[in-house]
């Protein structure tokens, strides 16, 4: 039960596995916590100094660290892959369904559930809505960068990863907004239409661009060469997402230490939504005869998310402060043993999922 696997032009990228930052970056994140927790004691005046450095509504040592975070890992969408998307149409369907047509559906049905009703008392009355939206924010976008990296590690088709995410990117720019204020609209949160539109164009439209032309500049000097630099700029990302994160905590210290319980009732609807899409998109695969070695990245991709977006955004939209920017860390903070662990699912059931 396979596809014919076809091999175009496209260079595809080559991750030599998950880094050291990278597998551990949970660790990095709970010492962000306690960083940016202990910043906002013991230095309350300077975290309010930088909170105070805005432009529009929008905090520049902030802006500047998302674009640091985001650019190096758009350099990796090759738009010229998209051509590639004819040899896969199942994979590709699947997992276009399950990102755009389920994912950010059933987070929205869970976090009303969890957020609005189960967890409802254990939370802050006034910041409900605020994680509503966190949680929507989260599932709106599908992950770009580290996708490379779990299809390395489960054997994936890597041409197949690549045309997949430049056609997410694509669809991003467009639906992005549009599924975002639908869904905050259902779930009875004022959509503030131009301040989403804004974050759209500073985190999505604008890094795009730079990033293909700062990928065609390292390209005309050989893919070597290309990689080499991938690999030289990629600790930037994660250095700028971890110092944005400590300036989040800093803000978000006081209400973690009333309630820490805050971050595990967050972690609940994200874990299962994991869980339900990666089984969907695999199953799906299954299902329609798709070739394993395009199961599992499209598997991957539907169930991981582009968190870097979603903490950009939700501090565009809500605050440093807000508790939208507390659940879009979480979905931080969780993403990488999440994903190890279907990861490692996917590659135990390889015989299974090829039996007829």
């Amino acid at each position: 039960m396979s596809e014919r696997r076809t091999v175009g032009t496209p260079s595809a990228p080559e991750p030599s596995g998950i880094g050291y930052f990278e597998r551990y970056l949970s660790v990095w994140v709970g010492l962000c916590i306690v960083a940016g927790i202990g910043l906002g004691k013991l230095m309350p005046g300077a975290v309010q100094a930088i909170s105070a450095l805005e432009v529009a509504h929008v905090n520049l040592p902030v802006g500047i660290l998302i674009w640091v975070m985001i650019i190096p890992m758009l350099l990796r969408i090759d738009f010229a892959s998209l051509g590639q998307v004819r040899s896969q149409l199942k994979g590709i369907g699947v997992t276009l369904v399950i990102n755009w047509a389920v994912k950010p559906f059933t987070m929205a049905f869970l976090a009303w559930v969890f957020v609005r009703h189960a967890f409802a008392s254990m939370l802050p009355a006034d910041q409900l809505d605020s994680y509503v939206a966190g949680l929507i924010l989260l599932a709106a976008a599908p992950c770009t960068a580290m996708v490379f990296v779990w299809s390395q590690l489960t054997k994936g088709d890597p041409y197949f990863t690549l045309s997949q995410v430049a056609l997410n990117d694509l669809i991003m720019v467009f639906a992005f907004a549009p599924i975002v204020g639908l869904l905050l609209g259902i779930s009875n949160i004022a959509v503030p239409w131009d301040t989403l539109l804004t974050s759209v164009v500073l985190y999505i439209v604008i890094p795009v661009i730079i990033a293909q032309v700062i990928r065609k500049l390292l390209l005309s000097k050989g893919n070597v060469s290309f990689q080499r630099a991938l690999a030289r700029i990629g600790p930037f990302s994660i250095a700028a997402l971890l110092l944005t994160l400590v300036l989040l905590f800093a803000f978000q210290g006081e209400q973690i230490i009333e309630q820490p319980g805050v971050i595990v009732l967050l972690a609940v609807p994200i874990l299962i939504q994991v869980v339900l899409n990666a089984s969907l998109a695999y199953l799906a695969n299954r299902k329609l005869g798709v070739a394993h070695e395009v199961a599992a990245p499209s598997c991957l991709i539907g169930a991981s998310n582009f968190f870097e977006l979603a903490v950009a955004t939700a501090i565009g939209l809500f605050g440093l402060k807000s508790g939208a920017a507390l659940a879009t860390v979480v979905g931080v903070l969780i993403e990488v043993p999440l994903m190890l662990a279907v990861v490692k699912i996917v590659n135990a059931s390889r015989r299974w999922y090829q039996r007829c």
